[in-house]
């Protein structure tokens, strides 16, 4: 009787076992089995603001805005970024402690509609993941951006088309497979002196690609959606 107890038991106990290993074969399986995928399209809704001649505080005069986005993933570090946005920018002399000798009496303020699409590169600080697609990916990983742009305003008497060069920072949320959020707070340095309708209000001449010029920051949170799945061999293969 104890001889068959024992037996019985061991048996029980190589059952536990092999039931084991066939549980954690199937996890690691999977984990090679999930795509990674390249594209991701979705929206986004923020805030606007100008900092320039007629604006010294970059969190002041924030208006909203809207954003379309897509991305193209290189791998779980590096990603490609097209955006499109539009909103407005304004400002007014008269909240400014700058004297300005045109608006001394009769003090200047704008409100123009912008329009802009950058394409930007951006570096993960993590690899992005659920981390079933990626060994060692992580759902929530900050990032930073930066590329090239052009931006259109619409002004009162004056339209103006300039090229910008958009750096920021960022985070992203890995929601689910196929569901991302984004937070990014971007710069925008534009080659034009005139977003504002108001080019050398100081009269005084200045040189260089960056000098006097105007530019503005975007602050959004979007929501975007994965799709066209890498093949599982190269996701092997990584």
């Amino acid at each position: 009787m104890e001889r068959t107890f024992q037996y019985r038991w061991l048996e029980q106990g190589r059952l536990i076992i092999l039931l084991a290993f066939l549980t954690l074969g199937c996890i690691a399986v999977r984990a090679q089995d999930d795509p990674q995928y390249r594209l991701e399209i979705g929206a986004g809704v923020g805030v606007m603001t100008y900092e320039g001649d007629i604006n010294g505080n970059v969190l002041s005069d924030m208006q909203p805005a809207g954003f379309l986005v897509g991305r193209y993933n290189f791998d779980p570090y590096k990603d490609l970024k097209l955006s499109v946005g539009f909103g407005k920018i304004k400002g007014s002399s008269a909240n400014v402690d700058t004297f300005y000798p045109d608006y001394a009496e009769n003090p200047y303020s704008f409100n123009h509609t912008l329009v802009d699409m950058n394409l930007v590169f951006e570096y993960n600080f993590w690899p992005y993941g659920t981390g079933r697609d990626y060994r060692g990916a992580q759902r929530l990983v900050p990032y930073i951006l930066g590329g090239l742009g052009a931006t259109y305003v619409k002004g009162n008497e004056k339209n103006v088309f300039t090229a910008n060069v958009p750096l920021g920072i960022g985070a992203k949320y890995k929601v689910n497979e196929r569901l991302n959020l984004g937070l990014a707070w971007t710069f925008h340095f534009s080659l034009s002196d005139e977003l504002d309708g108001v080019k050398d209000p100081y009269w005084v001449k200045s040189s260089g690609i960056f000098k006097n010029t105007d530019c503005y920051s975007t602050i959004a949170v979007s929501v975007t959606y994965s799709f066209s799945a890498k093949c599982k061999t190269c996701n092997k293969e990584e």
